[in-house]
């Protein structure tokens, strides 16, 4: 499983600019072939910083996201607020079970 966490920062004003654009790009990305989970939330600290958090099954499914139209429509839309800040980070990683 691959992990994505996505942090951006906006200026004032900006975060629902951003989760407007986060919520359009949701329901198709969730559709997608190898999408586990697909959210997003604003810091309830800090209003300007919005997170996304991604799982997939495959690297493979990964690239095929960053290649479809809503997700070229996405990054146009957050870069056109021109983010104080963009990070993301990947992680391949292996669900175990916690222990209760």
């Amino acid at each position: 499983m691959i992990i994505i966490l996505v942090e951006v920062g906006v200026k004032d004003g900006g975060s629902a600019q951003v989760r407007d654009a986060v919520a359009r790009m949701e329901g198709a990305t969730r559709k997608e072939p190898g999408c586990i989970t697909y959210a997003f939330s604003t810091d309830v600290s800090s209003p300007n910083t919005i997170r996304v958090t991604e799982q997939w099954n495959s690297l493979d499914d990964i690239k095929a996201h960053m290649a479809s139209p809503h997700m070229a429509q996405f990054q146009k839309d957050v870069m056109s607020l021109q983010p104080t800040s963009l990070s993301v980070k990947a992680y391949e990683a292996k669900e175990i079970e916690m222990p209760r």
